[in-house]
């Protein structure tokens, strides 16, 4: 009698010892699942984000030094002008007229409708008597810096680098397209100058590496 009861109480025992083993794993893979789901979700959120909402770039050229440097991550704002229009010296991010697969980032220096002349290393707006003041350039305009005069279409804008002396900007970008072969002549190639509306994709708002450092003012 004592030895059955001592086999019925081990037999308990490794009952109990089989379920406690069997709801640890239960345990672990509802946890494992968890945070699959909340790895999902993040991803899925941050995917949302990153094609809506925000644009994560590196910078890899100097056209904007010294604002930005090469190797600069940034966040822009793809919403930054669902409401609103760009305004002159946004630096924002858009689509490179001549091939929309690659993305520029350039200060709006021209609106819709006006005309933009550049003389001896200043900007004229609509035959200002005055240059525009750019505070931003990072050293004297020496290159490529007279003879210029721009007639910006309607929905479209002026992109300039601030680092005038060898950004490939709005300056360039007919002839650009001449060479892609995207236009057969002058008069084909002049429209590529220009920043389309919807060829905009957002402004820049703030780099984060190598160290933080807002966009929204100069």
């Amino acid at each position: 009698m004592g030895d059955k009861e001592y086999l019925d109480t081990e037999e308990k025992v490794q009952e109990q010892n089989t379920e406690a083993e069997g709801t640890k794993k239960r345990s672990f893979f509802r946890e494992l699942l968890s945070f699959a789901e909340i790895f999902l979700v993040a991803f899925l959120l941050a995917q949302l984000m990153t094609r809506f909402v925000l644009i994560n770039a590196e910078v890899p050229s100097e056209s904007m030094e010294n604002m930005i440097e090469p190797g600069d991550r940034l966040f822009g704002f793809r919403l930054a002008y669902a409401f609103d229009e760009p305004d002159r010296f946004d630096v924002v991010i858009f689509r490179y007229p001549v091939d929309e697969t690659q993305n520029y980032i350039k200060r709006v220096i021209g609106l819709p409708g006006e005309t933009v002349e550049i003389r001896e290393g200043n900007i004229y707006i609509d035959h200002a008597q005055e240059p525009l003041e750019e505070p931003y350039l990072p050293e004297e305009w020496v290159d490529d810096n007279d003879g210029f005069v721009f007639d910006v279409p309607q929905d479209c804008y002026l992109m300039l680098g601030d680092n005038r002396n060898i950004s490939l900007d709005a300056r360039f970008w007919a002839g650009k397209a001449l060479e892609a072969g995207v236009a057969r002549n002058e008069e084909e190639a002049e429209p590529y100058m220009y920043v389309k509306s919807d060829q905009i994709l957002g402004r820049a708002v703030f780099k984060y590496f190598p160290h933080f450092k807002s966009l929204l003012s100069y």
